[in-house]
């Protein structure tokens, strides 16, 4: 650790200077002195960055190395057939074999007994006949499951 210079130590070099150099050689001393110190400073500043550009780049190469990684492991075109693929039915999530496509039927049912049929089955009023018998009574909703 280097010393500290208070003003005393700073008064006592400049008067042994002053004795040793003399008064006419001390201006010239001090501008030599102020020129090694910055080519010091400029040395020390030179060291830091340096220094600094060698870390950055190592942060940058290990970098590089983890985006080669990224790309070597996925490679886009797999993503895109994953992304492309046909989206699996619930039979084939359960295990089961979808029924085998029915032959059309001679007679299909109106729409509003296939709606009133969905409508029923969520637990919905359809018509007034299904409606409760006391008009104060709320009907009760319940949701599909």
């Amino acid at each position: 650790m280097l010393p500290s210079l208070g003003f005393n130590e700073i008064v006592i070099l400049g008067i042994l200077a002053l004795v040793v150099v003399g008064p006419k050689d001390l201006p010239l001393l001090f501008r030599k002195i102020g020129r090694w110190t910055a080519k010091l400073r400029g040395m020390a500043q030179e060291f830091r960055t340096g220094f600094d550009e060698l870390a950055r780049q190592a942060e940058l190469d290990e970098l590089k190395r983890e985006v080669d990684a990224l790309r070597r492991t996925t490679a886009l075109h797999e993503i895109r057939n994953e992304i492309t693929k046909p989206l699996p039915t619930l039979e084939d999530y359960a295990g089961l074999t979808p029924p085998p496509a029915a032959a059309p039927a001679a007679e299909a049912p109106p729409a509003e007994d296939v709606a009133a049929e969905q409508a029923a089955d969520a637990g919905e009023i359809v018509n007034a006949e299904a409606a409760p018998e006391h008009a104060d009574a709320a009907p009760i909703a319940r949701s599909a499951p």
